[in-house]
This record gives structure tokens, sequence and C-alpha cells, in this order.
């Protein structure tokens, strides 16, 4: 990445002669105009060294298609819609241990975010056969590593249909709406820990390990659904706000054979969570990873699951707080774990007892994701920000920490799927520049072998637009440091004029906006504002991600605060530039971008002419446990962080031109958040724009929502800014 000196910048401008830009439509962003070609639902088998895809077969069927990692052919349609009617759309599918037989799911209805019921189907490619599991939607059905029995959850309890005789075990009977959770995260957890299925099969498939939440002392949030009969309905979930009541966890094992359960002792722990669970090789064994309230001490324990006994395996502690992370046995038992510990997140090798065996890798870099092992090879791969934190990079490297290896070789974000036997990826490359492609490469060289898809199409339509680069640049905070940042400006930019800017973050911990990767559709909504003659920038400050612990934890206990700094003074030295109308900038963000937008207009208001928050957080005592005091820890512990940053308090500021949008059906960030701050601008006698959308969640989407959205802000940026 280059340092950018604006007051130096030689910019190269179009030629006013002939210059054509053709322009973007607001509907071409949300009508597909755009939309990049991909390969959806891949999944790597696991012994047969295939990948799967749902495809298209024909205009109104899909099927499930099997290719070959070594020649990318198709070898066969291994389901097909077209052959059995009960199937209309293929949502999801999963093979068991032995890819004998698939697990399909259809008509899925969404619950939260990663959530959801689906009918599902067992199909046997051996006999062709299809049966349906449960006469009713499910959720999670997974398959025990034989093959023989799938666990399932229904209306909050556990299930086991056996295979060979089509019968169902109920495992646990005591599950009910917002009392009693077996098997399935709580909202909480789920949105803020990322999981949803809370139980776990056994190696050999003899036990079954879940999670029981008991949310009845949890406080209540209720959402009112408007809908279109003549009386709104009411929806009521359990939703824990900072310092508020937690579900109460508890870890069970289910005996198959005698159907009984097993309670493990966790008496010694008060007020926690277990964020994971997952049996080991080893069939004895399960782990169990439970971390303190303030999520700052992580500790793993294997619990046997015979005599229930748990032994602590590994201890994570921080001043700030321990990201969760996944753990990857290997066939004897030890494992690979990540970890901030020496600042930066790194690989670290274990063994089956809990002693560290070596650090496999090491550098003022990130480890930002892990691919797996060739136990023959023992070499690993993973994907890291090595080149830069903007960039993302597939390398590999020995168990033992040596003969590290960029397999990549494209400057961008480079991403991988690796086939069963570790000697083949698929290599997906972009970059603002650059359309997705997707090659097979070799894992031991990174050498490209053959082109899977790619953009071409894409890029060729594009260049009617004439598209402005993304500028990736460093732009300085007050004390010195570079933050990173992305300039986008109008294609016949002129630096004998002054443009508006206009200003787009996210900013919340651990996140990162400014990313050397294709667009987004926020990025062609910029694009068309460049059109219309603003200049766009986005800039990650700190406590965003990738640039080790302490850049990202220093905004601990005192959220809003350094980001709203690091936006202000950005916002600052961009007036200071002579191309820059400084009586003209403005900012906008969504859910933690909104809470800065606000705050951003609020505390900047002698910097910032307008400000547009969507579904944002407005003080973040509304907002949930988990996320919230990982962060603050709890408002009766840190009043003062709750209170100092939050809109709420700065209210009286309001000067510029302030847009408030939110859905009313946001179980994320609560509508409450908005008519909050609605309330307190009223009671000031503040001027502002508002906008509330019924029924729509925190994506705020469906039929025409989003284009009608975008429309609105469009025109508030063009009038007030």
């Amino acid at each position: 990445m280059k340092h950018l000196n604006f007051t130096l910048l030689i910019c190269v401008i179009a030629s006013q002669i002939g210059f054509a830009q053709k322009k973007i439509e607001l509907t071409e962003i949300w009508d597909g105009t755009f939309r990049t070609k991909a390969m959806q639902s891949v999944n790597a088998m696991e012994h047969s060294n295939q990948y799967a895809r749902i495809e298209n077969t024909s205009s109104d069927n899909q099927g499930i298609n099997l290719y070959s990692f070594q020649t990318l052919e198709k070898n066969t349609t291994i389901f097909s819609t077209e052959d059995f009617s009960a199937i209309k759309n293929i949502d999801s599918y999963v093979f068991d241990h032995n890819e004998k037989q698939i697990l399909i799911g259809t008509n899925s209805k969404a619950i939260y975010r990663r959530s959801a019921t689906a009918d599902y189907f067992l199909y046997n490619t051996e006999t062709k056969s299809l049966v349906k599991i449960a006469d009713h939607p499910v959720m999670e059905p997974t398959f025990s590593n034989d093959g023989s029995k799938i666990a399932y959850a229904y209306q909050n309890n556990l299930y086991i249909y056996n295979i060979a005789n089509r019968s169902t075990q109920q495992v646990t009977d005591d599950g009910k709406k917002n009392h009693v959770i077996n098997g399935i995260a709580d909202w909480v957890y789920e949105e803020e820990f990322s999981i949803v299925k809370m139980f776990d099969w056994s190696k050999d498939g003899d036990k079954l390990a879940y999670v029981k939440f008991d949310e009845t002392e949890v406080p209540e949030y209720s959402m009112d659904i408007y809908g279109t009969g003549l009386y709104p309905t009411q929806d009521k979930f359990k939703y824990p706000k900072a310092g508020e009541k937690n579900s109460e966890v508890t870890i069970h094992i289910y005996d198959v054979a005698t159907a009984k359960t097993a309670d493990v002792n966790l008496s010694e722990f008060n007020d926690f969570y277990i964020p994971r669970i997952k049996w080991t090789n080893d069939n004895k064994y399960l782990s169990a990873q439970i971390i303190n309230r303030h999520q700052n001490d992580l500790k793993l324990f294997f619990i046997n699951g015979n005599t229930l006994d748990k032994k602590l395996i590994l201890n994570e502690t921080d001043k700030a707080y321990v990201d969760i992370q996944s753990i990857t046995f290997q066939d004897n038992n030890d494992f690979i774990w990540l970890s901030e510990r020496d600042g930066y997140n790194h690989l670290y090798h274990y063994n089956k007892e809990g002693r560290l065996i070596n650090q496999i890798t090491k550098g003022n870099w990130e480890v930002t994701d892990y691919y797996g092992i060739d136990n023959k090879n023992k070499t690993l791969y993973f994907q890291s920000v090595e080149q830069g934190s903007i960039y993302r990079d597939i390398y590999s490297i020995s168990l033992k920490g040596k003969n590290k290896k960029r397999l990549s070789t494209q400057t961008g974000t480079n991403s991988a799927i690796f086939s069963p036997n570790l000697d083949v990826y698929i290599n997906t490359y972009s970059s603002s520049k650059h359309a997705p492609v997707y090659t097979l490469n070799d894992a031991k060289t990174g050498r490209k072998i053959k082109e899977i898809l790619n953009n071409e199409t894409l890029e060729d339509k594009l260049t009617a637009y004439n598209l402005p680069e993304k500028e990736f640049v460093q732009l300085p905070t007050t004390d010195g440091l570079q933050l990173n940042a992305w300039v986008m400006k109008p294609k016949d930019f002129d630096p004998a004029k002054k443009y508006p800017v206009f200003m787009y973050q996210y900013s919340g911990p651990g996140s990162q906006q400014v990313a050397d990767k294709w667009f987004d559709s926020n990025d062609y909504w910029h694009i068309m504002l460049t059109q219309q003659g603003y200049i766009v920038v986005t800039v990650d400050g700190r406590g965003t991600g990738f640039r080790g612990a302490d850049f990202k934890k220093v905004t601990q206990l005192q959220l809003g605060k350094y980001e709203v700094e690091d936006q202000i003074n950005v916002a600052k030295h961009l007036g200071q530039q002579s191309y820059v109308d400084a009586t003209r900038i403005g900012i906008w963000g969504w859910s933690y971008g909104g809470f800065m937008s606000s705050n951003c207009l609020l505390q900047g208001n002698d910097v910032f002419k307008m400000a547009i928050a969507v579904a944002p957080v407005i003080n973040w005592r509304y907002y949930d446990s988990i996320y919230t005091e990982r962060y603050m820890t709890t408002p009766q512990e840190n009043p003062k962080g709750y209170d100092d940053n939050s809109p709420f308090t700065h209210a009286d500021q309001l000067t510029g031109k302030y847009l408030l949008i939110h859905g009313t059906a946001d179980d994320n960030v609560h509508v409450q958040n908005a008519m909050a701050m609605v309330e307190t601008l009223v009671q000031k006698n503040k001027d502002f724009d508002w906008l509330i959308y019924p029924d729509r969640n925190h994506g705020i989407y469906g039929g025409n929502t989003r284009l009608q959205l975008y429309t609105k802000m469009t025109n508030f940026v063009l009038n007030n800014l």
C-alpha cells in the first residue's frame, strides 16, 4: 500500500474531449445488472477427491453434480429434482461420511440471521430411494459418523432418526418456546457466537452431546408485526440486553443405546457461556469451550463421555477479550488452535494433553482462515494478510513452522477450497480492478492448472460505465498513526475544482471495509454518486481488524470514542485539500456504522454537514449482552463508557441534516433505538428526517424495499450535500 500526500498528488484527468461515461441507474444495482457469476454451494467431498455443486439441470429443475478436482469435468449428476416431484428447489444438501447418502433441504424458512427450518429428505445414492425424515420442518439435521442415524431439532427438542428402520427416538422432552431450548443456540449465541447447532455426535455415533439453554429468566423483547390484516400481531423472543440475565447453559450427554442422559458438572462456574462443543477424534472425549461473562478467560476442557470427568486442556486469557476460535483435531487428537496471544492471530500446535508443541505461524500479520493439514506431508494451508492488511493470500507451511510458501500470486483477495487430499485447490481471486475468477491450482506450488470460471462478460459490460478506480491510500491521524482508506473520485476529476466528500464506514471492533476486492452493491451506489460529482472516501479507523490486537482492542471500554475521533480527524484532513469543499462533507453507515455516523454528525458538527444512519445502535444499553459486554463490560460496571459516546448524550449538538432509518422487525438492533433517538431529538427541538420500514429486519430488504431505500438516501445526499 502506498502513502498518499494529497498536496502533491498528481492526478490524471480524463480528456474532456470525447469523455463518455454511461450513468449507473439505481434499478441496475438491484436488478442483477452487475451480478457476478460464481461457483455456488461448492462442497468438497471427504473421500472421493470430488466436489459437489447445485446447478440448474433445466429451466425448471435443479441437480447436485459431482466434479473431479483433478480434471474439473463433471462426473455425474447424483441427484435431480426432475426425478422427484416432492422437491422443487434444493436449498441445502449434505453428504454422510461415506458419501452414499444425502440430506436435502427444501422449503426453507428463515428464523433469524443464520437459523432456519426446512423439510428434509434422505436420498440414498445406491438405491435411488428418497425418504422424508420427518412429517414437519426441522432444524440442523446431522448424520452420525457411520451414517446410520440423523439427529435433528424440532420445537426446542432433540430427536434421532434411525435410517434402517425409519423410526424416531426423542432425546429431550422439556423444550418450550421462550423457556428451554435443547441443542439449538438461543438468539444471542446465534448472532454473536455465529452458531446455530449446539449438539454433536461422538465419533462412533453412540453418544449425542448437547447444550441446553434455560432462558426462562431472560427478559423478553416484543415486536409488532403489521402484516396486511386488520390487526397487527406480536412476535416475542428472549433477548438479553447488556447487563441483563443470560440463558443458563448446561452440557448433557445422551447415550443412544440406553436412552439415558448424563449431566456434566459445571458447578464451579457462574454466569458463563459455552460457545462451542465438539467431539474429539477419540470417541471417549468431548471438547467444550467455556468462557466467563467478560469473555477474557476462555477454558478448553476435554470431558470423558463415560465418567463425565473433565480435564482442563488450555486456558486462554486477555486483558480485553478472547475471540472464540474453532478447534481442529488431528487423527491422534493433537489439535490446531488460533490465538492472538502474541499480539497477532496465529496458528499453534498442541498435543492431546494440552501441551504446546510449537507456534506454527509468526509475524506482525494475521492468519485469517485455516484450511487444513495434509497429514502425510505435515503441511498446513491457511489464508493471511502478510502482504498487507487489505489483501488476502493463500500460504502453506510445515507443521513445525518451517518452509512457509505464498501460493497465491495475484494482489487482491484470494480464498481457497481444498480437495480432500489437499493436493489441489479452487482459488477465488478478485480485486477492485478484477471481477472474481475461479481457478484450479496445485497445492504444492500454487501454479494455476486450469481456469474454471471468470467474469470477463461483466468486465466488458462495465467498460461503457468507465468506472472510477478505488485508490487505496493511508491517511494520518493527529498522532501520526496511518489509517487504511480508499478514495473514489469522479472520472472527470479536475483538481482545480472543489468537490463535496461523502464518507462511508462501519468501524465496529475487528471489522474491515477497506479491502482490495471486487465491488458490492454499496460500491456501485458510491460510484453512482461519483458520477454526480462527489468524492467518496472510506476509512478503517482504530478498532477495526487485521492490524494486530493492540490496534483492534484500543477501543475497549469506550466504544465510539477513538473511532469517532478518527473519522472526524480524517474529515478535517480532507477538508484541507485544495480540491475539497470543506463545507460539504457528509457521512453514512449501517448498524454500527449508523451509530458512528450519528456520533460524527453530532460531535463533529463543525465538520460534517449531513449524515445518514441506517439501523443504528443509539445506546449500547439497548444492545445484546454478548457483543456489548465483550467490549464494554456491563452498564453497571462501566456506566461512563456507555453514556459518554451515546448519540443521546450529544443530541443537543445537532446542527446538520440528519436522516434516521430503521425497520420495525429488526430483531438485532431494535427499532427501540430509533424511537428513543426520535424522542430525544424532539425534546431538544431539533429538525431531522426519519424513515421507518414496517416489518423489515436489520437488512431492510424485500420486494422494492432496497430500491426505495437507496432512492431516498440518494435524494437526501443530492439535496443536502
